[in-house]
C-alpha cells in the first residue's frame, strides 16, 4: 500500500502491515505526535515527536514493528507522554533504563557464574573438567539460579537446587554443584558483589552419599568370550576401534575419544596426551601395541583426513558421544557387565595378578604419583610400560585363542624375564 492511499488516523492494522518502503525514510502521523517510520529497506518503527525542556524539539523511538503493534504504540505513547508532563525527558529516562538493566544484567548470578568459569579456564583445568563443568551449570545451576541477582539468591535457592539434583538419584553432579556454588559466592564477596554465601551450609543438609561402586569390568576367565564377540562384533570401525583402545591402553574411555591423529606417533608407537587434556593436569605418553597401531592405521584410512581419531556425526558432535563404547560392549551381550572404564580395571588387576610392577601399571593408568617425578615425568616408566602393554595385548590375543597351561607359564616368565631386562637397559642408560 502507498502512504498516499491512507484514509484515516490513527493508522489502521492493514495500514501498517502493507504500507510500501520508498526511497527515503518517511513518518506518517498516527495522531498527538505518535508516527510511524518507515525505512527504505522495509523496517518499521514507531517514534514520538516531543518538545524538550529547552524548547527544541526532538524524536523519541518507542519500538519497532510489528513487535510494537499499533495499539500498544498508543499506549507506550501515552504513558511517555505522562513521564514528560513531570519534567522527565523520555530519551534521558530511556538511556538511564538502560545503564541500570546493564548493572543489574552484571550483577546476576549467572554473571558471577561466568566469571568463576573463566577463572577455571584461565587456572588451565583440563579439558575434560571443564566440559564437566560447563555441563553442570548449563544444565543445573543457570537454569535455577541465573536470572536472579547475586543479591537476592537464598540459602533456600540454593538448598532447592541441590535437593532437586538428589532427587534424581546423582550424587555427583549434587556434591560438585555443592563446591561451585560455594566458591562462586567466595568469589562474588571477594569482588564486592555480595556480603554473604548462601551456600555455605549446604552440606549439613546433604543426603548420604552411598558407598562408591566400581565400574562393571570383567576378570581373566570371562575374557576369552569377550574378546572372541568383540571381534565378531558389527559395531563400525570408529566403535570397535574405540573399544579396543579403551582395552588395549587402559585409558579412560574420554581421553579416547578426544584423541586426535596429531598425537598418534606411528613410528615410536607412542600416543602423547596434552596436559590440558588429562584428569592429572600433566602431560603423558601412552606406548601403542603392535595390534593397536595396526587398527589405528586401519582407522586413519577412514577418519585420517580429519583432527579427531573418532569423529561424531554432525557439526554439534565433534567426536562420538560418551556412550557410544558402552552400547558397543552392551550389542554383543555385556550390559551391565563391563564398561568401557571398566576395561581399567580389568587391565590393572590382569597386569598385578601376572607380577607386573606396581608403579608401572599406575603410571599406565595415569595415576596421581607423590613427589616431584609424578609431576613432571610425562614419559614415566615408558620402557617398562611399552613391553608390559605389548605383553598385555599378547596375552588378551592369546586368551582370545585358547591358553594352555604352558602358554600361561611361558607368558609369567616373559613378564620376570621382561621386567629385569628392561630395568637393567634402563640403569646402563
Amino acid at each position: 500500500m502507498k502512504r498516499s492511499d491512507i484514509k484515516r488516523r490513527p493508522l489502521a492494522d492493514t495500514v501498517l502491515a502493507t504500507l510500501e518502503p520508498e526511497a527515503t525514510t518517511y513518518r506518517e502521523a498516527d495522531g498527538a505526535g505518535l508516527y510511524f517510520r518507515v525505512k527504505p529497506n522495509g523496517t518499521k518503527s514507531w517514534e514520538l515527536r516531543y518538545k524538550k525542556q529547552d524548547g527544541k524539539w526532538s524524536w523519541h523511538g518507542l519500538g519497532g514493528y510489528p513487535e510494537l503493534t499499533g495499539a500498544k504504540a498508543r499506549e507506550k505513547a501515552a504513558d511517555t507522554r505522562k513521564l514528560m508532563s513531570s519534567g522527565v525527558d523520555p530519551v534521558e529516562h530511556k538511556a538511564a533504563t538502560r545503564l541500570a538493566d546493564s548493572i543489574a544484567a552484571a550483577n546476576t548470578f549467572r554473571a558471577a557464574a561466568e566469571q568463576w568459569y573463566q577463572r577455571k579456564v584461565t587456572d588451565g583445568l583440563a579439558e575434560s573438567t571443564l566440559r564437566l563443568m560447563r555441563g553442570y551449570l548449563d544444565n543445573d545451576v543457570l537454569p535455577a539460579l541465573g536470572d536472579k541477582p547475586i543479591t537476592e539468591v537464598t540459602r533456600k535457592d540454593c538448598a532447592d537446587l541441590q535437593a532437586s539434583i538428589e532427587a534424581r538419584n546423582a550424587p555427583n553432579t549434587r556434591d560438585k554443584v555443592r563446591v561451585a556454588l560455594r566458591q562462586i559466592f567466595s568469589q562474588a564477596i571477594a569482588r564486592g558483589l555480595c556480603e554473604n554465601n548462601p551456600a555455605s551450609e549446604l552440606l549439613a543438609i546433604s543426603s548420604k552419599t552411598p558407598k562408591a561402586k566400581q565400574y562393571p569390568h570383567l576378570l581373566e576367565p570371562e575374557l576369552p568370550a569377550f574378546l572372541n564377540s568383540l571381534k565378531a562384533t558389527t559395531s563400525r570401525l570408529p566403535a570397535r576401534t574405540a573399544t579396543w583402545m579403551c582395552l588395549r591402553t587402559a585409558s579412560r574411555p574420554g581421553m579416547v575419544r578426544w584423541a586426535e591423529w596429531s598425537e598418534i606417533d606411528f613410528d615410536a608407537g607412542l600416543w602423547t596426551i596434552s596436559a590440558a587434556k588429562m584428569k592429572s593436569r600433566r602431560d603423558h605418553v601412552v606406548p601403542l601395541s603392535r595390534q593397536m597401531l595396526d587398527d589405528l592405521r586401519e582407522l586413519h584410512r577412514m577418519t585420517g583426513r580429519g583432527r579427531y581419531l573418532f569423529p561424531g556425526i554432525g557439526p554439534k558432535k565433534p567426536v562420538i558421544s560418551e556412550n557410544t563404547i558402552n552400547l558397543t560392549l552392551n550389542k554383543i551381550g555385556y550390559h551391565r557387565k563391563l564398561v568401557g572404564h571398566g576395561s581399567r580395571h580389568t587391565a590393572s588387576t590382569l597386569l598385578r595378578e601376572h607380577g607386573w610392577n606396581k608403579e608401572h601399571v599406575e603410571a599406565q593408568l595415569a595415576h596421581k604419583e607423590a613427589g616431584v617425578s609424578g609431576i613432571y615425568n610425562q614419559a614415566q616408566y615408558l620402557p617398562q610400560r611399552r613391553a608390559m602393554m605389548q605383553w598385555y595385548a599378547d596375552y588378551l590375543d592369546q586368551l582370545a585363542q585358547g591358553m594352555t597351561p604352558a602358554q600361561r607359564a611361558e607368558f609369567d616368565r616373559q613378564v620376570n624375564v621382561t621386567e629385569s631386562n628392561v630395568v637393567e637397559l634402563v640403569r646402563q642408560a
